[in-house]
């Protein structure tokens, strides 16, 4: 087991966390509203031509929709109204949009009534009014009107199930779609005859808008026969009356939208955004740059172990200047353990383990939004130095990868990373740092 570090040694340390922290605030700030907002804002106002609506309705679901929505009272030029729901926490002041606040991951009472109210409000609108929908990450739990034949508390149940069972948020959304009475493009035929435009910062590895926040104003390709072979599939019992549901013609989502109805979306920004971001920033101080992509999925501790794999390999070669590995997208977890823990502090702790304090490495990964899972915390860092300083704590990193429990190794390390709500939300954010020898 090696030494602790040296006062040189914890110098170079210091600096690498604060360059890995830097990196991640950077692609933060990339893709929060204030930033991606306005130049999107801008344009669709050119487009009206000085036609504006005399009604604009705005509704929106997600962990950014609160700040999206002051965002859009400080750009729009005419009188707004309307509702949008964000999680515990994330409420920012509006003027003229109402802001509730409701759970995540697993919806709650007020969930489901401000979902009550958010479709109540686009009832009788003309063809003379708009819509803006402003969608985000965690749109599909805080928006959430479950479809005839379903309580709210079998919803949370299945919802539950779904999270534990390592299912990918493109199979947790097509089985939220069918079972909704508002998301799957239900919403949009709901606004209809106004013109919908949604405005979505981009959570889902691949970017597809359908299924950010379970699409609830746009159509939707998947079926009913899907979400039951996804629920067959994860092992995951749902009650009779449901699967019954599930087998009607009455819980497929629309194919297409009626004639009449103008449905239009904009990315304002994505994984891609803050990678970009981060990169431009670490090139700026002489780093080698490498995005190995936005859109990786997947077992965290898989993916840990084969970028610990990846890692090495740049480290073994002749650098001649510091390398960083940046990548986004959405790992999954199956849950087997008892302990706490987000899928990125179990990549982390994965990565740690197999990198077995390699005296050149540095990582950190976080979510976006300021939370890990369900955790307090973004994220975590780790450094050569991390395994040593478990094995003095009394921790094997193995054991604690096993319980799912990466949360409590790297709080113990002192090495969580804890921002917060960033009010945005664009999923994972992997930084690892190789220095020369």
């Amino acid at each position: 087991m090696p030494s602790l570090p040296t006062n040189s040694n914890a110098s170079q340390e210091q600096q690498a966390i604060s360059r890995l922290r830097e990196l991640f605030e950077t692609g933060v700030a990339a893709v929060t509203p204030a930033q991606c907002m306005p130049p999107v804002i801008a344009r669709i106002l050119r487009d009206f031509d000085d036609q504006l609506p005399q009604r604009t309705f705005v509704i929106g679901a997600g962990k950014a929709a609160a700040a999206m929505a002051q965002t859009l009272e400080q750009y729009w030029p005419t009188p707004l109204q309307g509702i949008v729901i964000t999680r515990y926490g994330h409420a920012v002041p509006c003027q003229h949009i109402e802001v509730v606040e409701a759970a995540h991951p697993v919806p709650d009472q007020a969930s489901y009534l401000a979902a009550q109210r958010l479709l109540a409000s686009v009832q009788g609108l003309s063809a003379d009014d708009l819509v803006i929908c402003l969608l985000s990450g965690g749109g599909s739990a805080l928006m959430s009107l479950p479809a005839p034949c379903l309580s709210l508390e079998q919803k949370r149940e299945i919802n539950r199930a779904l999270l534990r069972s390592g299912a990918t948020i493109h199979e947790m959304n097509c089985v939220r779609k069918h079972l909704s009475a508002i998301k799957g493009g239900r919403l949009a035929l709901a606004c209809a005859p106004a013109r919908v435009i949604s405005l979505i910062i981009s959570d889902v590895a691949g970017d597809d808008a359908a299924i950010i926040a379970s699409g609830p104003t746009l159509i939707d390709e998947s079926t009913s026969a899907d979400a039951l072979a996804i629920l067959r599939t994860h092992h995951i019992a749902v009650p009779s009356v449901v699967e019954a549901y599930l087998q009607s013609p009455q819980s497929e989502t629309p194919k297409q939208f009626p004639s009449d109805l103008r449905s239009d979306y904009v990315l304002l920004a994505c994984a891609q955004t803050a990678l970009d971001a981060a990169a431009t920033w670490a090139r700026a101080q002489n780093i080698d740059v490498h995005i190995l992509s936005d859109r990786l999925q997947g077992e965290a501790k898989e993916l840990g172990r084969q970028h610990a794999q990846l890692a090495r390999s740049f480290a073994a070669r002749d650098l001649q200047r510091p390398q960083l590995l940046l990548s986004g997208g959405e790992t999954t977890v199956q849950v087997k353990g008892q302990g706490r823990g987000g899928r990125n502090t179990e990549y982390l702790l994965s990565l740690c383990i197999g990198l077995q304090a390699h005296p050149q490495i540095y990582a950190l990964a976080a979510d976006t939004d300021g939370i890990d899972g369900s955790e307090d915390n973004a994220g975590a860092w780790l450094t050569p130095n991390s395994l040593l300083l478990a094995h003095h704590a009394g921790l094997h990193a193995s054991v604690s990868l096993a319980a799912n429990d990466a949360y409590s190794f790297f709080e113990t390390l002192k090495a969580l990373l804890v921002t917060g709500p960033t009010l945005s939300n664009v999923n994972d954010f992997r930084a690892i740092l190789i220095l020369q020898k």
